[in-house]
């Protein structure tokens, strides 16, 4: 068939593909190997370009490493708990658990017709049952270990949703996923004790240089947030003392040389003494009702705009023993340090702001400069005037110690992962609520504990909590009746362990979390793609979870990912695509109009994975040319068992010949990481250019050879056209490792610019080794007409690039 027809070739090899079972990885434990992963998705039933993007680029590693004979395990699976199922079944009527495998079998259908190389026999979806009962043996060992706790907290509560949304799922106020306004509210949660490994998540940053984004480090560490400050107590006045029933105010400083500007303490709104006050309803009602309203906005927008409220407490400063007044302010996080801070307005911009608004005084305690100034010499600091800043934060840092006012503390600004989510579609949290024995672990041998499917939901609360009998159960520890915990777990919980879960086979999943030798050979991830907005919840999660399974004897590495690629957006008139903004271009379009191959070469020729990708319709027509010409130019290669090396060959046929094994030394160099960012579009570009030099010849042996190396460097991007000639041509021999003739490299002429006062006018091609006094003759020639009646003053060689003549 020498007519180029794409539906016919790609179902030919997606049958071939999926009947041998060529994408399964090999047990054969001896073989190098790579973990090639892209970030899972949600079940949506539709697959998007950026999908498309975010696979294809793992798809073009996967297969270029097993060309490479490399055993590789590249899985896909499906992050498939969570809201937009809860609410599609309200809107369709249908069950959560029906309308998400329904997603997941047309997705799996769209990556095959894209020609995904992805392993079948590894694919999971994280509802199904065996995954949730590994999940909730590993809630039950890390809650046995302190790893889990439950405490009362103010939580950010989506009114419309019905559900506790972490701080980073609030997004300027608002739910990350119906943009609902959201409020807070106390109740009992559910952490993970992230903070516990605050110190080597930060150290392990340091592991990841060179080998993740920059950025992704930058955002990690930001969010962290380490610091090294003092913490000591402000002691209350006796009345205060007496209405608030504490007698002194913790807090934390980095500043304590700025102890002298102390001009008000802030507390959070929950502060415990805030919340004294309001139970005993000692303030006047429009403080309180203040307050209230400060609680009820989210700590992700509450510092937008300062608000606060004074009380009617003091506290006495540790060195000068003046009054300090004492307000709630809006800005101050409760999980940072104390949940108090000393207001220094001579000093911090935000106190400064804070002490504006409601009047405070300022004292200015840099000499010499405009409030509020962060570093500088001291002034009406008593002994300390005279010393800068970082002279007097040591002398005071000792200070505090040796009076034992205060000691030296590591705040993390990384607060415990909350997971307790109201919702149905979730892994059930394996907890038993039993009057007499209190909060109890569920029996090992009784997990997975699975949902009820006879539910009705409606969109009003928790429909396990309505349940007629599942929240009735007995206590696993004296047998009474009890009730069934109903909270299921964030499912950042499920996206936290995937990875590991895919280097077990299949037949073990309802056995065992893994298989030791497949994950000690399989882990760490060699490469991970997958956009850089889960940066910090997905990944931070997961390298927190590694830590916390190798601590419990189920791993021995420390870092998941070895190296992180981040793929930019796909953008359409200069927006990110989307169903509101009405921009939406489907790959079934693609596929339906153009074939996989076509689609997947326009993904990697109009920008390097790392960049934004703005849609192109022309440049997409532009790669169906490109693809059409490159398969029926292939009739003018002839079979062969093995590669040929062409002799005797003329100019243009010795240019071509470079130009074929230039690709293959790029394609060698961006696949393994020589060049960061995998720029696919140069190595394509390199391709492109290497065709139009063959096609300027018409040696048979040439065009050979030249296709049996285009289609090996092209077989990870466009791998069904690939396939297909590789197999007429040479048995697919080529799809191995091959070396790049360094001879063909050699060139005998070369092309050089021939400028005028530094200005470019013309081009000549010159034997390499062409002696100067000839080469300038040749050059002046073709620069002629801008050198009459000119006088040339200085001539200059850049050896094998340029001629410059300097003219008057």
């Amino acid at each position: 068939m020498k007519h180029y027809d794409p539906k016919e070739i790609e179902k030919k090899w997606q049958k071939v593909w999926a009947q041998t079972k060529a994408f399964e990885p090999s047990r054969n434990f001896s073989q190098p190997k790579k973990y090639i992963l892209s970030m899972l998705p949600y079940p949506s039933g539709e697959v998007h370009m950026g999908h498309v993007r975010n696979y294809a680029i793992g798809d073009a590693l996967a297969r270029y490493y097993r060309q490479m004979g490399y055993n590789v395990l590249h899985p896909m699976g499906f992050d498939a708990f969570g809201m937009p199922a809860e609410n599609a079944a309200i809107k369709h009527k249908v069950h959560p658990k029906s309308w998400t495998y329904d997603n997941m079998l047309k997705m799996q259908e769209e990556f095959s017709a894209l020609g995904f190389s992805f392993s079948k026999e590894r694919e999971f979806a994280t509802c199904d049952p065996h995954y949730t009962k590994i999940e909730q043996e590993f809630f039950l060992q890390m809650y046995q270990k302190g790893l889990i706790y439950q405490k009362k907290a103010w939580l950010n509560w989506c009114p419309n949703d019905k559900t506790v949304l972490a701080n980073e799922q609030v997004v300027d106020g608002k739910c990350w996923r119906c943009d609902c306004v959201v409020e807070q509210k106390e109740m009992p949660q559910y952490y993970l004790k992230i903070t516990q490994y605050a110190e080597e998540l930060l150290e392990g940053l340091e592991v990841l240089k060179g080998h993740w984004p920059p950025q992704v480090l930058r955002m990690q560490e930001n969010w962290i947030g380490k610091s090294i400050g003092m913490a000591f107590s402000f002691e209350l006045t006796p009345q205060s003392v007496q209405l608030s029933g504490a007698t002194g105010i913790e807090v934390f400083t980095t500043r304590i040389d700025t102890i002298f500007g102390v001009t008000f303490i802030a507390l959070a709104p929950t502060h415990p003494i805030v919340k004294a006050l309001l139970d005993q309803n000692v303030l006047n009602p429009a403080s309180q009702q203040e307050i209230l309203d400060i609680q009820n906005t989210n700590m992700r927008t509450r510092s937008l705009e300062k608000r606060g409220v004074g009380l009617p407490l003091e506290a006495i400063h540790p060195l000068t023993k003046e009054l300090i007044p004492i307000y709630v302010a809006n800005f101050v996080l409760e999980g940072y340090g104390s949940g108090a801070l000393m207001g220094v307005p001579g000093c911090d911009p935000r106190d400064y702001d804070f002490a504006k608004l409601l009047n405070i005084p300022i004292k200015a305690i840099i000499a010499n400069q405009e409030v509020p100034c962060i570093e500088g010499i001291l002034q009406d600091c008593q002994e300390y005037s005279g010393l800068s800043t970082a002279q007097a934060k040591e002398k005071l840092s000792v200070l505090f110690e040796e009076r034992k006012l205060g000691h030296l503390v590591i705040n993390y600004r990384l607060q415990d992962w909350g997971i307790s989510r109201q919702r149905y579609w979730g892994a059930l949290i394996p907890m038993v609520h039993c009057p007499s024995c209190g909060l109890v672990c569920e029996k090992a041998q009784n997990l997975p504990i699975l949902l009820p499917e006879d539910v009705r939901i409606d969109g009003e609360g928790n429909p396990l909590e309505k349940h007629p009998t599942f929240k009735d159960c007995l206590c696993p520890e004296c047998g009474q009746e009890a009730v069934r915990e109903c909270d299921t777990m964030d499912t950042f919980f499920q996206s936290s362990w995937y990875f590991l879960r895919y280097t077990t086979p299949k037949e073990l999943w309802d056995k065992q979390a893994f298989d030791t030798p497949e994950l000690a050979y399989w882990m760490a991830v060699d490469e991970y793609i997958g956009g850089i907005e889960h940066a910090i919840l997905h990944l931070l999660y997961a390298r927190f979870f590694t830590k916390a399974l190798r601590d419990l004897g189920y791993l021995q590495i420390n870092e998941p990912f070895s190296a992180l690629t981040t793929q930019g957006m796909v953008l359409k008139s200069g927006a990110k695509m989307s169903k509101s903004k009405g921009n939406i271009v489907t790959p079934r379009e693609i596929l339906e109009k153009y074939g996989a191959d076509i689609a997947r070469l326009y993904i990697h020729f109009v920008a390097p994975p790392n960049k934004e990708l703005e849609w192109n319709d022309k440049a997409l027509e532009g790669a169906a040319r490109f693809i059409k010409r490159f398969y029926e130019k292939s009739f003018l290669a002839k079979p062969s068992q093995e590669c040929p090396t062409p002799q005797n060959l003329n100019d243009a046929e010795k240019q071509a010949r470079q130009k074929i094994h230039v690709a293959l030394q790029k394609c060698h160099a961006i696949f393994e990481k020589d060049q960061p960012h995998y720029p696919f579009n140069t190595l394509i570009a390199t391709c492109m250019e290497a065709l139009n030099a063959l096609e300027k010849t018409t040696n048979t042996e040439l065009w050979t050879e030249g296709y049996y190396i285009l289609t090996h460097i092209l077989e990870p991007i466009i791998p069904h056209v690939c396939s297909e000639i590789a197999k007429r041509l040479f048995e697919r021999r080529n799809f191995k490792p091959l070396s790049v003739d360094s001879s063909a490299l050699e060139q005998e002429q070369i092309s050089m610019a021939v400028s005028v006062d530094g200005k470019r006018r013309a081009e000549i091609v010159v034997a390499k080794d062409l002696d100067n006094a000839t080469l300038l003759q040749e050059a002046r020639a073709s620069v002629q007409k801008w050198l009459e009646s000119k006088e040339i003053v200085k001539e200059i060689v850049v050896p094998q690039k340029l001629v410059n003549f300097v003219v008057k």
